[in-house]
């Protein structure tokens, strides 16, 4: 038990921690020069025009007094909080997440941020003193009892070394003064490390601000998630729709209709070509890792594509005026919107005829889309999907509404879009 007791104590005074937190401690005595020495220039003449680098110990604590408080105006910057941390974070042991990011914006972070650096220069500036006057002072003091001639030196005078008891305690005396000051290292670190995340982590509006950044990126991947589900399950459905009709053709008649299943392969080619480029666009996103504001994909102007893609669904969807006054940003979404409904149309209704339509009505755009219940009721993957739930949310953020369900034998989509612009 003692031997572990003491190998813990070692730990804390010697270890690579108490170590580091040592240089931790002499990098804000190196911080603290500057402002010391211009104490020093006010505290001559105020202790009776004594030299500005004079000894004594009245001239340079009054020049440490006056030191701090220009430290503490210093730290007010914004830009001294990421610098106080990158040196906590690598030399004081603290957990990564318990530091605060960015520039000290409020008036908290940075009253906050001014305290941690007046303390760390006020600390360092006096164990940064110890470390360089202490050793040697100690050194002597242990070689006194094997040099007479440094007994009787000016040095030993000057320090009051020539004390006959030194003769037989400068030994354990001189260690007794290092271990003192690792000791007040050790300590003055582990006080440091203490406050460190009181007075440099993340204050109130810190959270605040760091939650809204969360919310806006699971926000951007959702959309990013949604523009991915829409536009490679529609082609998939496409895909294995024309595929599934161009098979049962082949197989029904030696003599096939040739015409249609070519017809069914170009509708193949275009729709990958158009999800391969509307799929690269998103992945683009993806690897910047950043969100413009406005996700790339095609609006009503490529509906007719859309539909004819869809062509073995039995598509019946008439187009309304006005819809060149529609803006971008909800043209996009309604492409979507259409996408999803012919996609779940495809899927769930085991080929039934599609039928409905899209234009402006007053300042709102409406879809409408149904198609009859299948007999057999209709064809579900395992696990279900998102897809109306991604449509609902594309609508609500716009400002709209929406609306799938069964209604009598149909299975009716309904959707409205102010063409006013989305929030």
């Amino acid at each position: 038990m003692r031997g572990n007791t003491g190998r813990a104590v070692a730990g804390r005074l010697f270890g690579r921690r108490a170590r580091l937190r040592w240089v931790h401690l002499i990098l804000g005595g190196a911080l603290l020069m500057p402002y010391w020495l211009l104490g020093t220039v006010v505290a001559g003449p105020l202790l009776g025009g004594q030299a500005m680098f004079a000894s004594s110990p009245a001239v340079q604590f009054t020049a440490y007094a006056i030191a701090l408080p220009l430290a503490a105006v210093t730290a007010l910057f914004p830009l001294t909080r990421p610098m106080s941390v990158a040196a906590a974070r690598s030399l004081c042991g603290v957990a990564e997440g318990r530091f605060a990011e960015g520039p000290a914006d409020s008036r908290d972070a940075r009253l906050r941020t001014a305290g941690w650096y007046t303390l760390h220069v006020g600390l360092g500036g006096l164990v940064s003193g110890a470390t360089l006057a202490l050793p040697p002072f100690a050194v002597t003091t242990m070689l006194l009892p094997f040099s007479p001639g440094l007994r009787a030196s000016a040095v030993a005078h000057f320090w009051s070394l020539d004390q006959e008891w030194l003769v037989y305690g400068g030994v354990p005396a001189g260690l007794l003064m290092l271990l003192a000051l690792v000791a007040a290292a050790a300590c003055a670190g582990s006080f440091m490390a203490r406050q460190a995340p009181r007075l440099l982590g993340p204050t109130p509006a810190d959270r605040l601000a760091a939650a809204e950044r969360r919310a806006a990126e699971l926000a951007v991947r959702n959309r990013l998630a949604r523009e991915l589900h829409d536009s490679v399950g529609h082609a998939l459905s496409a895909v294995t729709l024309q595929a599934g009709a161009a098979r049962r053709v082949l197989d029904s008649d030696a003599a096939a209709d040739v015409a249609f299943v070519r017809e069914a392969l170009a509708a193949i080619e275009e729709t990958t070509r158009r999800t391969v480029g509307e799929l690269d666009a998103v992945l683009g996103l993806l690897r910047q890792g950043e969100d413009d504001g406005e996700l790339p994909g095609p609006g009503l102007e490529a509906l007719d594509g859309l539909l004819a893609g869809a062509a073995a669904a039995k598509v019946g969807l008439r187009i309304g005026e006005g819809l060149d006054r529609v803006p971008a940003a909800v043209s996009r979404e309604a492409y979507r919107i259409v996408q999803e409904g012919l996609t779940n149309a495809v899927r769930h209704a085991g080929g039934q005829p599609v039928t409905g339509w899209i234009g402006v009505d007053g300042e709102e755009l409406e879809i409408v889309m149904e198609n009859p219940l299948p007999a057999g009721g209709p064809v579900v993957r395992p696990g279900g999907g998102r897809g109306l739930r991604g449509l609902e949310e594309r609508a609500r953020l716009l400002g709209g509404t929406a609306a799938s369900g069964p209604v009598g034998e149909v299975w009716r989509l309904a959707t409205r879009l102010p063409v006013g612009g989305g929030r």
